[in-house]
């Protein structure tokens, strides 16, 4: 019998590379999605989702960044559209369905070459498991 692990909450961290670059350069897109993903992962939307377009350093770098707040906590994204490059946060005091989120989100940026980075967090949270918000 496998022992429950107690935490906060999962964090689910994308490095999508080789993504569709007209995609990540539409402020609606972007919208779109931060909108729509925290319903369909069983979040509760608290504010419309942010985006704005930012200028880097480098033309290279410019690109989007927008982020939804969740009564579970965050979901937020950065592009990168002249590199063909997005990372996107999925962070939540509560499981959800990572599989179902990471492969909507690599399918919605068409990328072809994902990194996935999962991390459990919050063992030594009090009342780990519990965490409302």
């Amino acid at each position: 019998m496998e022992k429950e692990i107690k935490a906060y909450g999962p964090h689910l961290m994308l490095d999508l590379n080789d993504c569709n670059p007209e995609i990540l350069d539409n402020l609606d897109a972007c919208y779109y999605l931060l909108n729509e993903l925290p319903a369909m992962i069983g979040m509760t939307k608290i504010t419309r989702p942010y985006v704005f377009r930012y200028e880097g350093s480098t033309d290279d770098d410019d690109g989007i960044t927008g982020v939804v707040i969740i009564a579970e906590s965050h979901i937020s994204l950065h592009t990168y559209p002249k590199k063909n490059f997005v990372f996107v946060d999925l962070f939540s005091c509560k499981d959800f369905d990572v599989e179902k989120a990471k492969q909507h989100v690599i399918d919605y940026f068409q990328s072809k070459s994902p990194k996935i980075h999962l991390q459990i967090r919050g063992e030594e949270f009090p009342d780990a498991g519990n965490a409302s918000n």
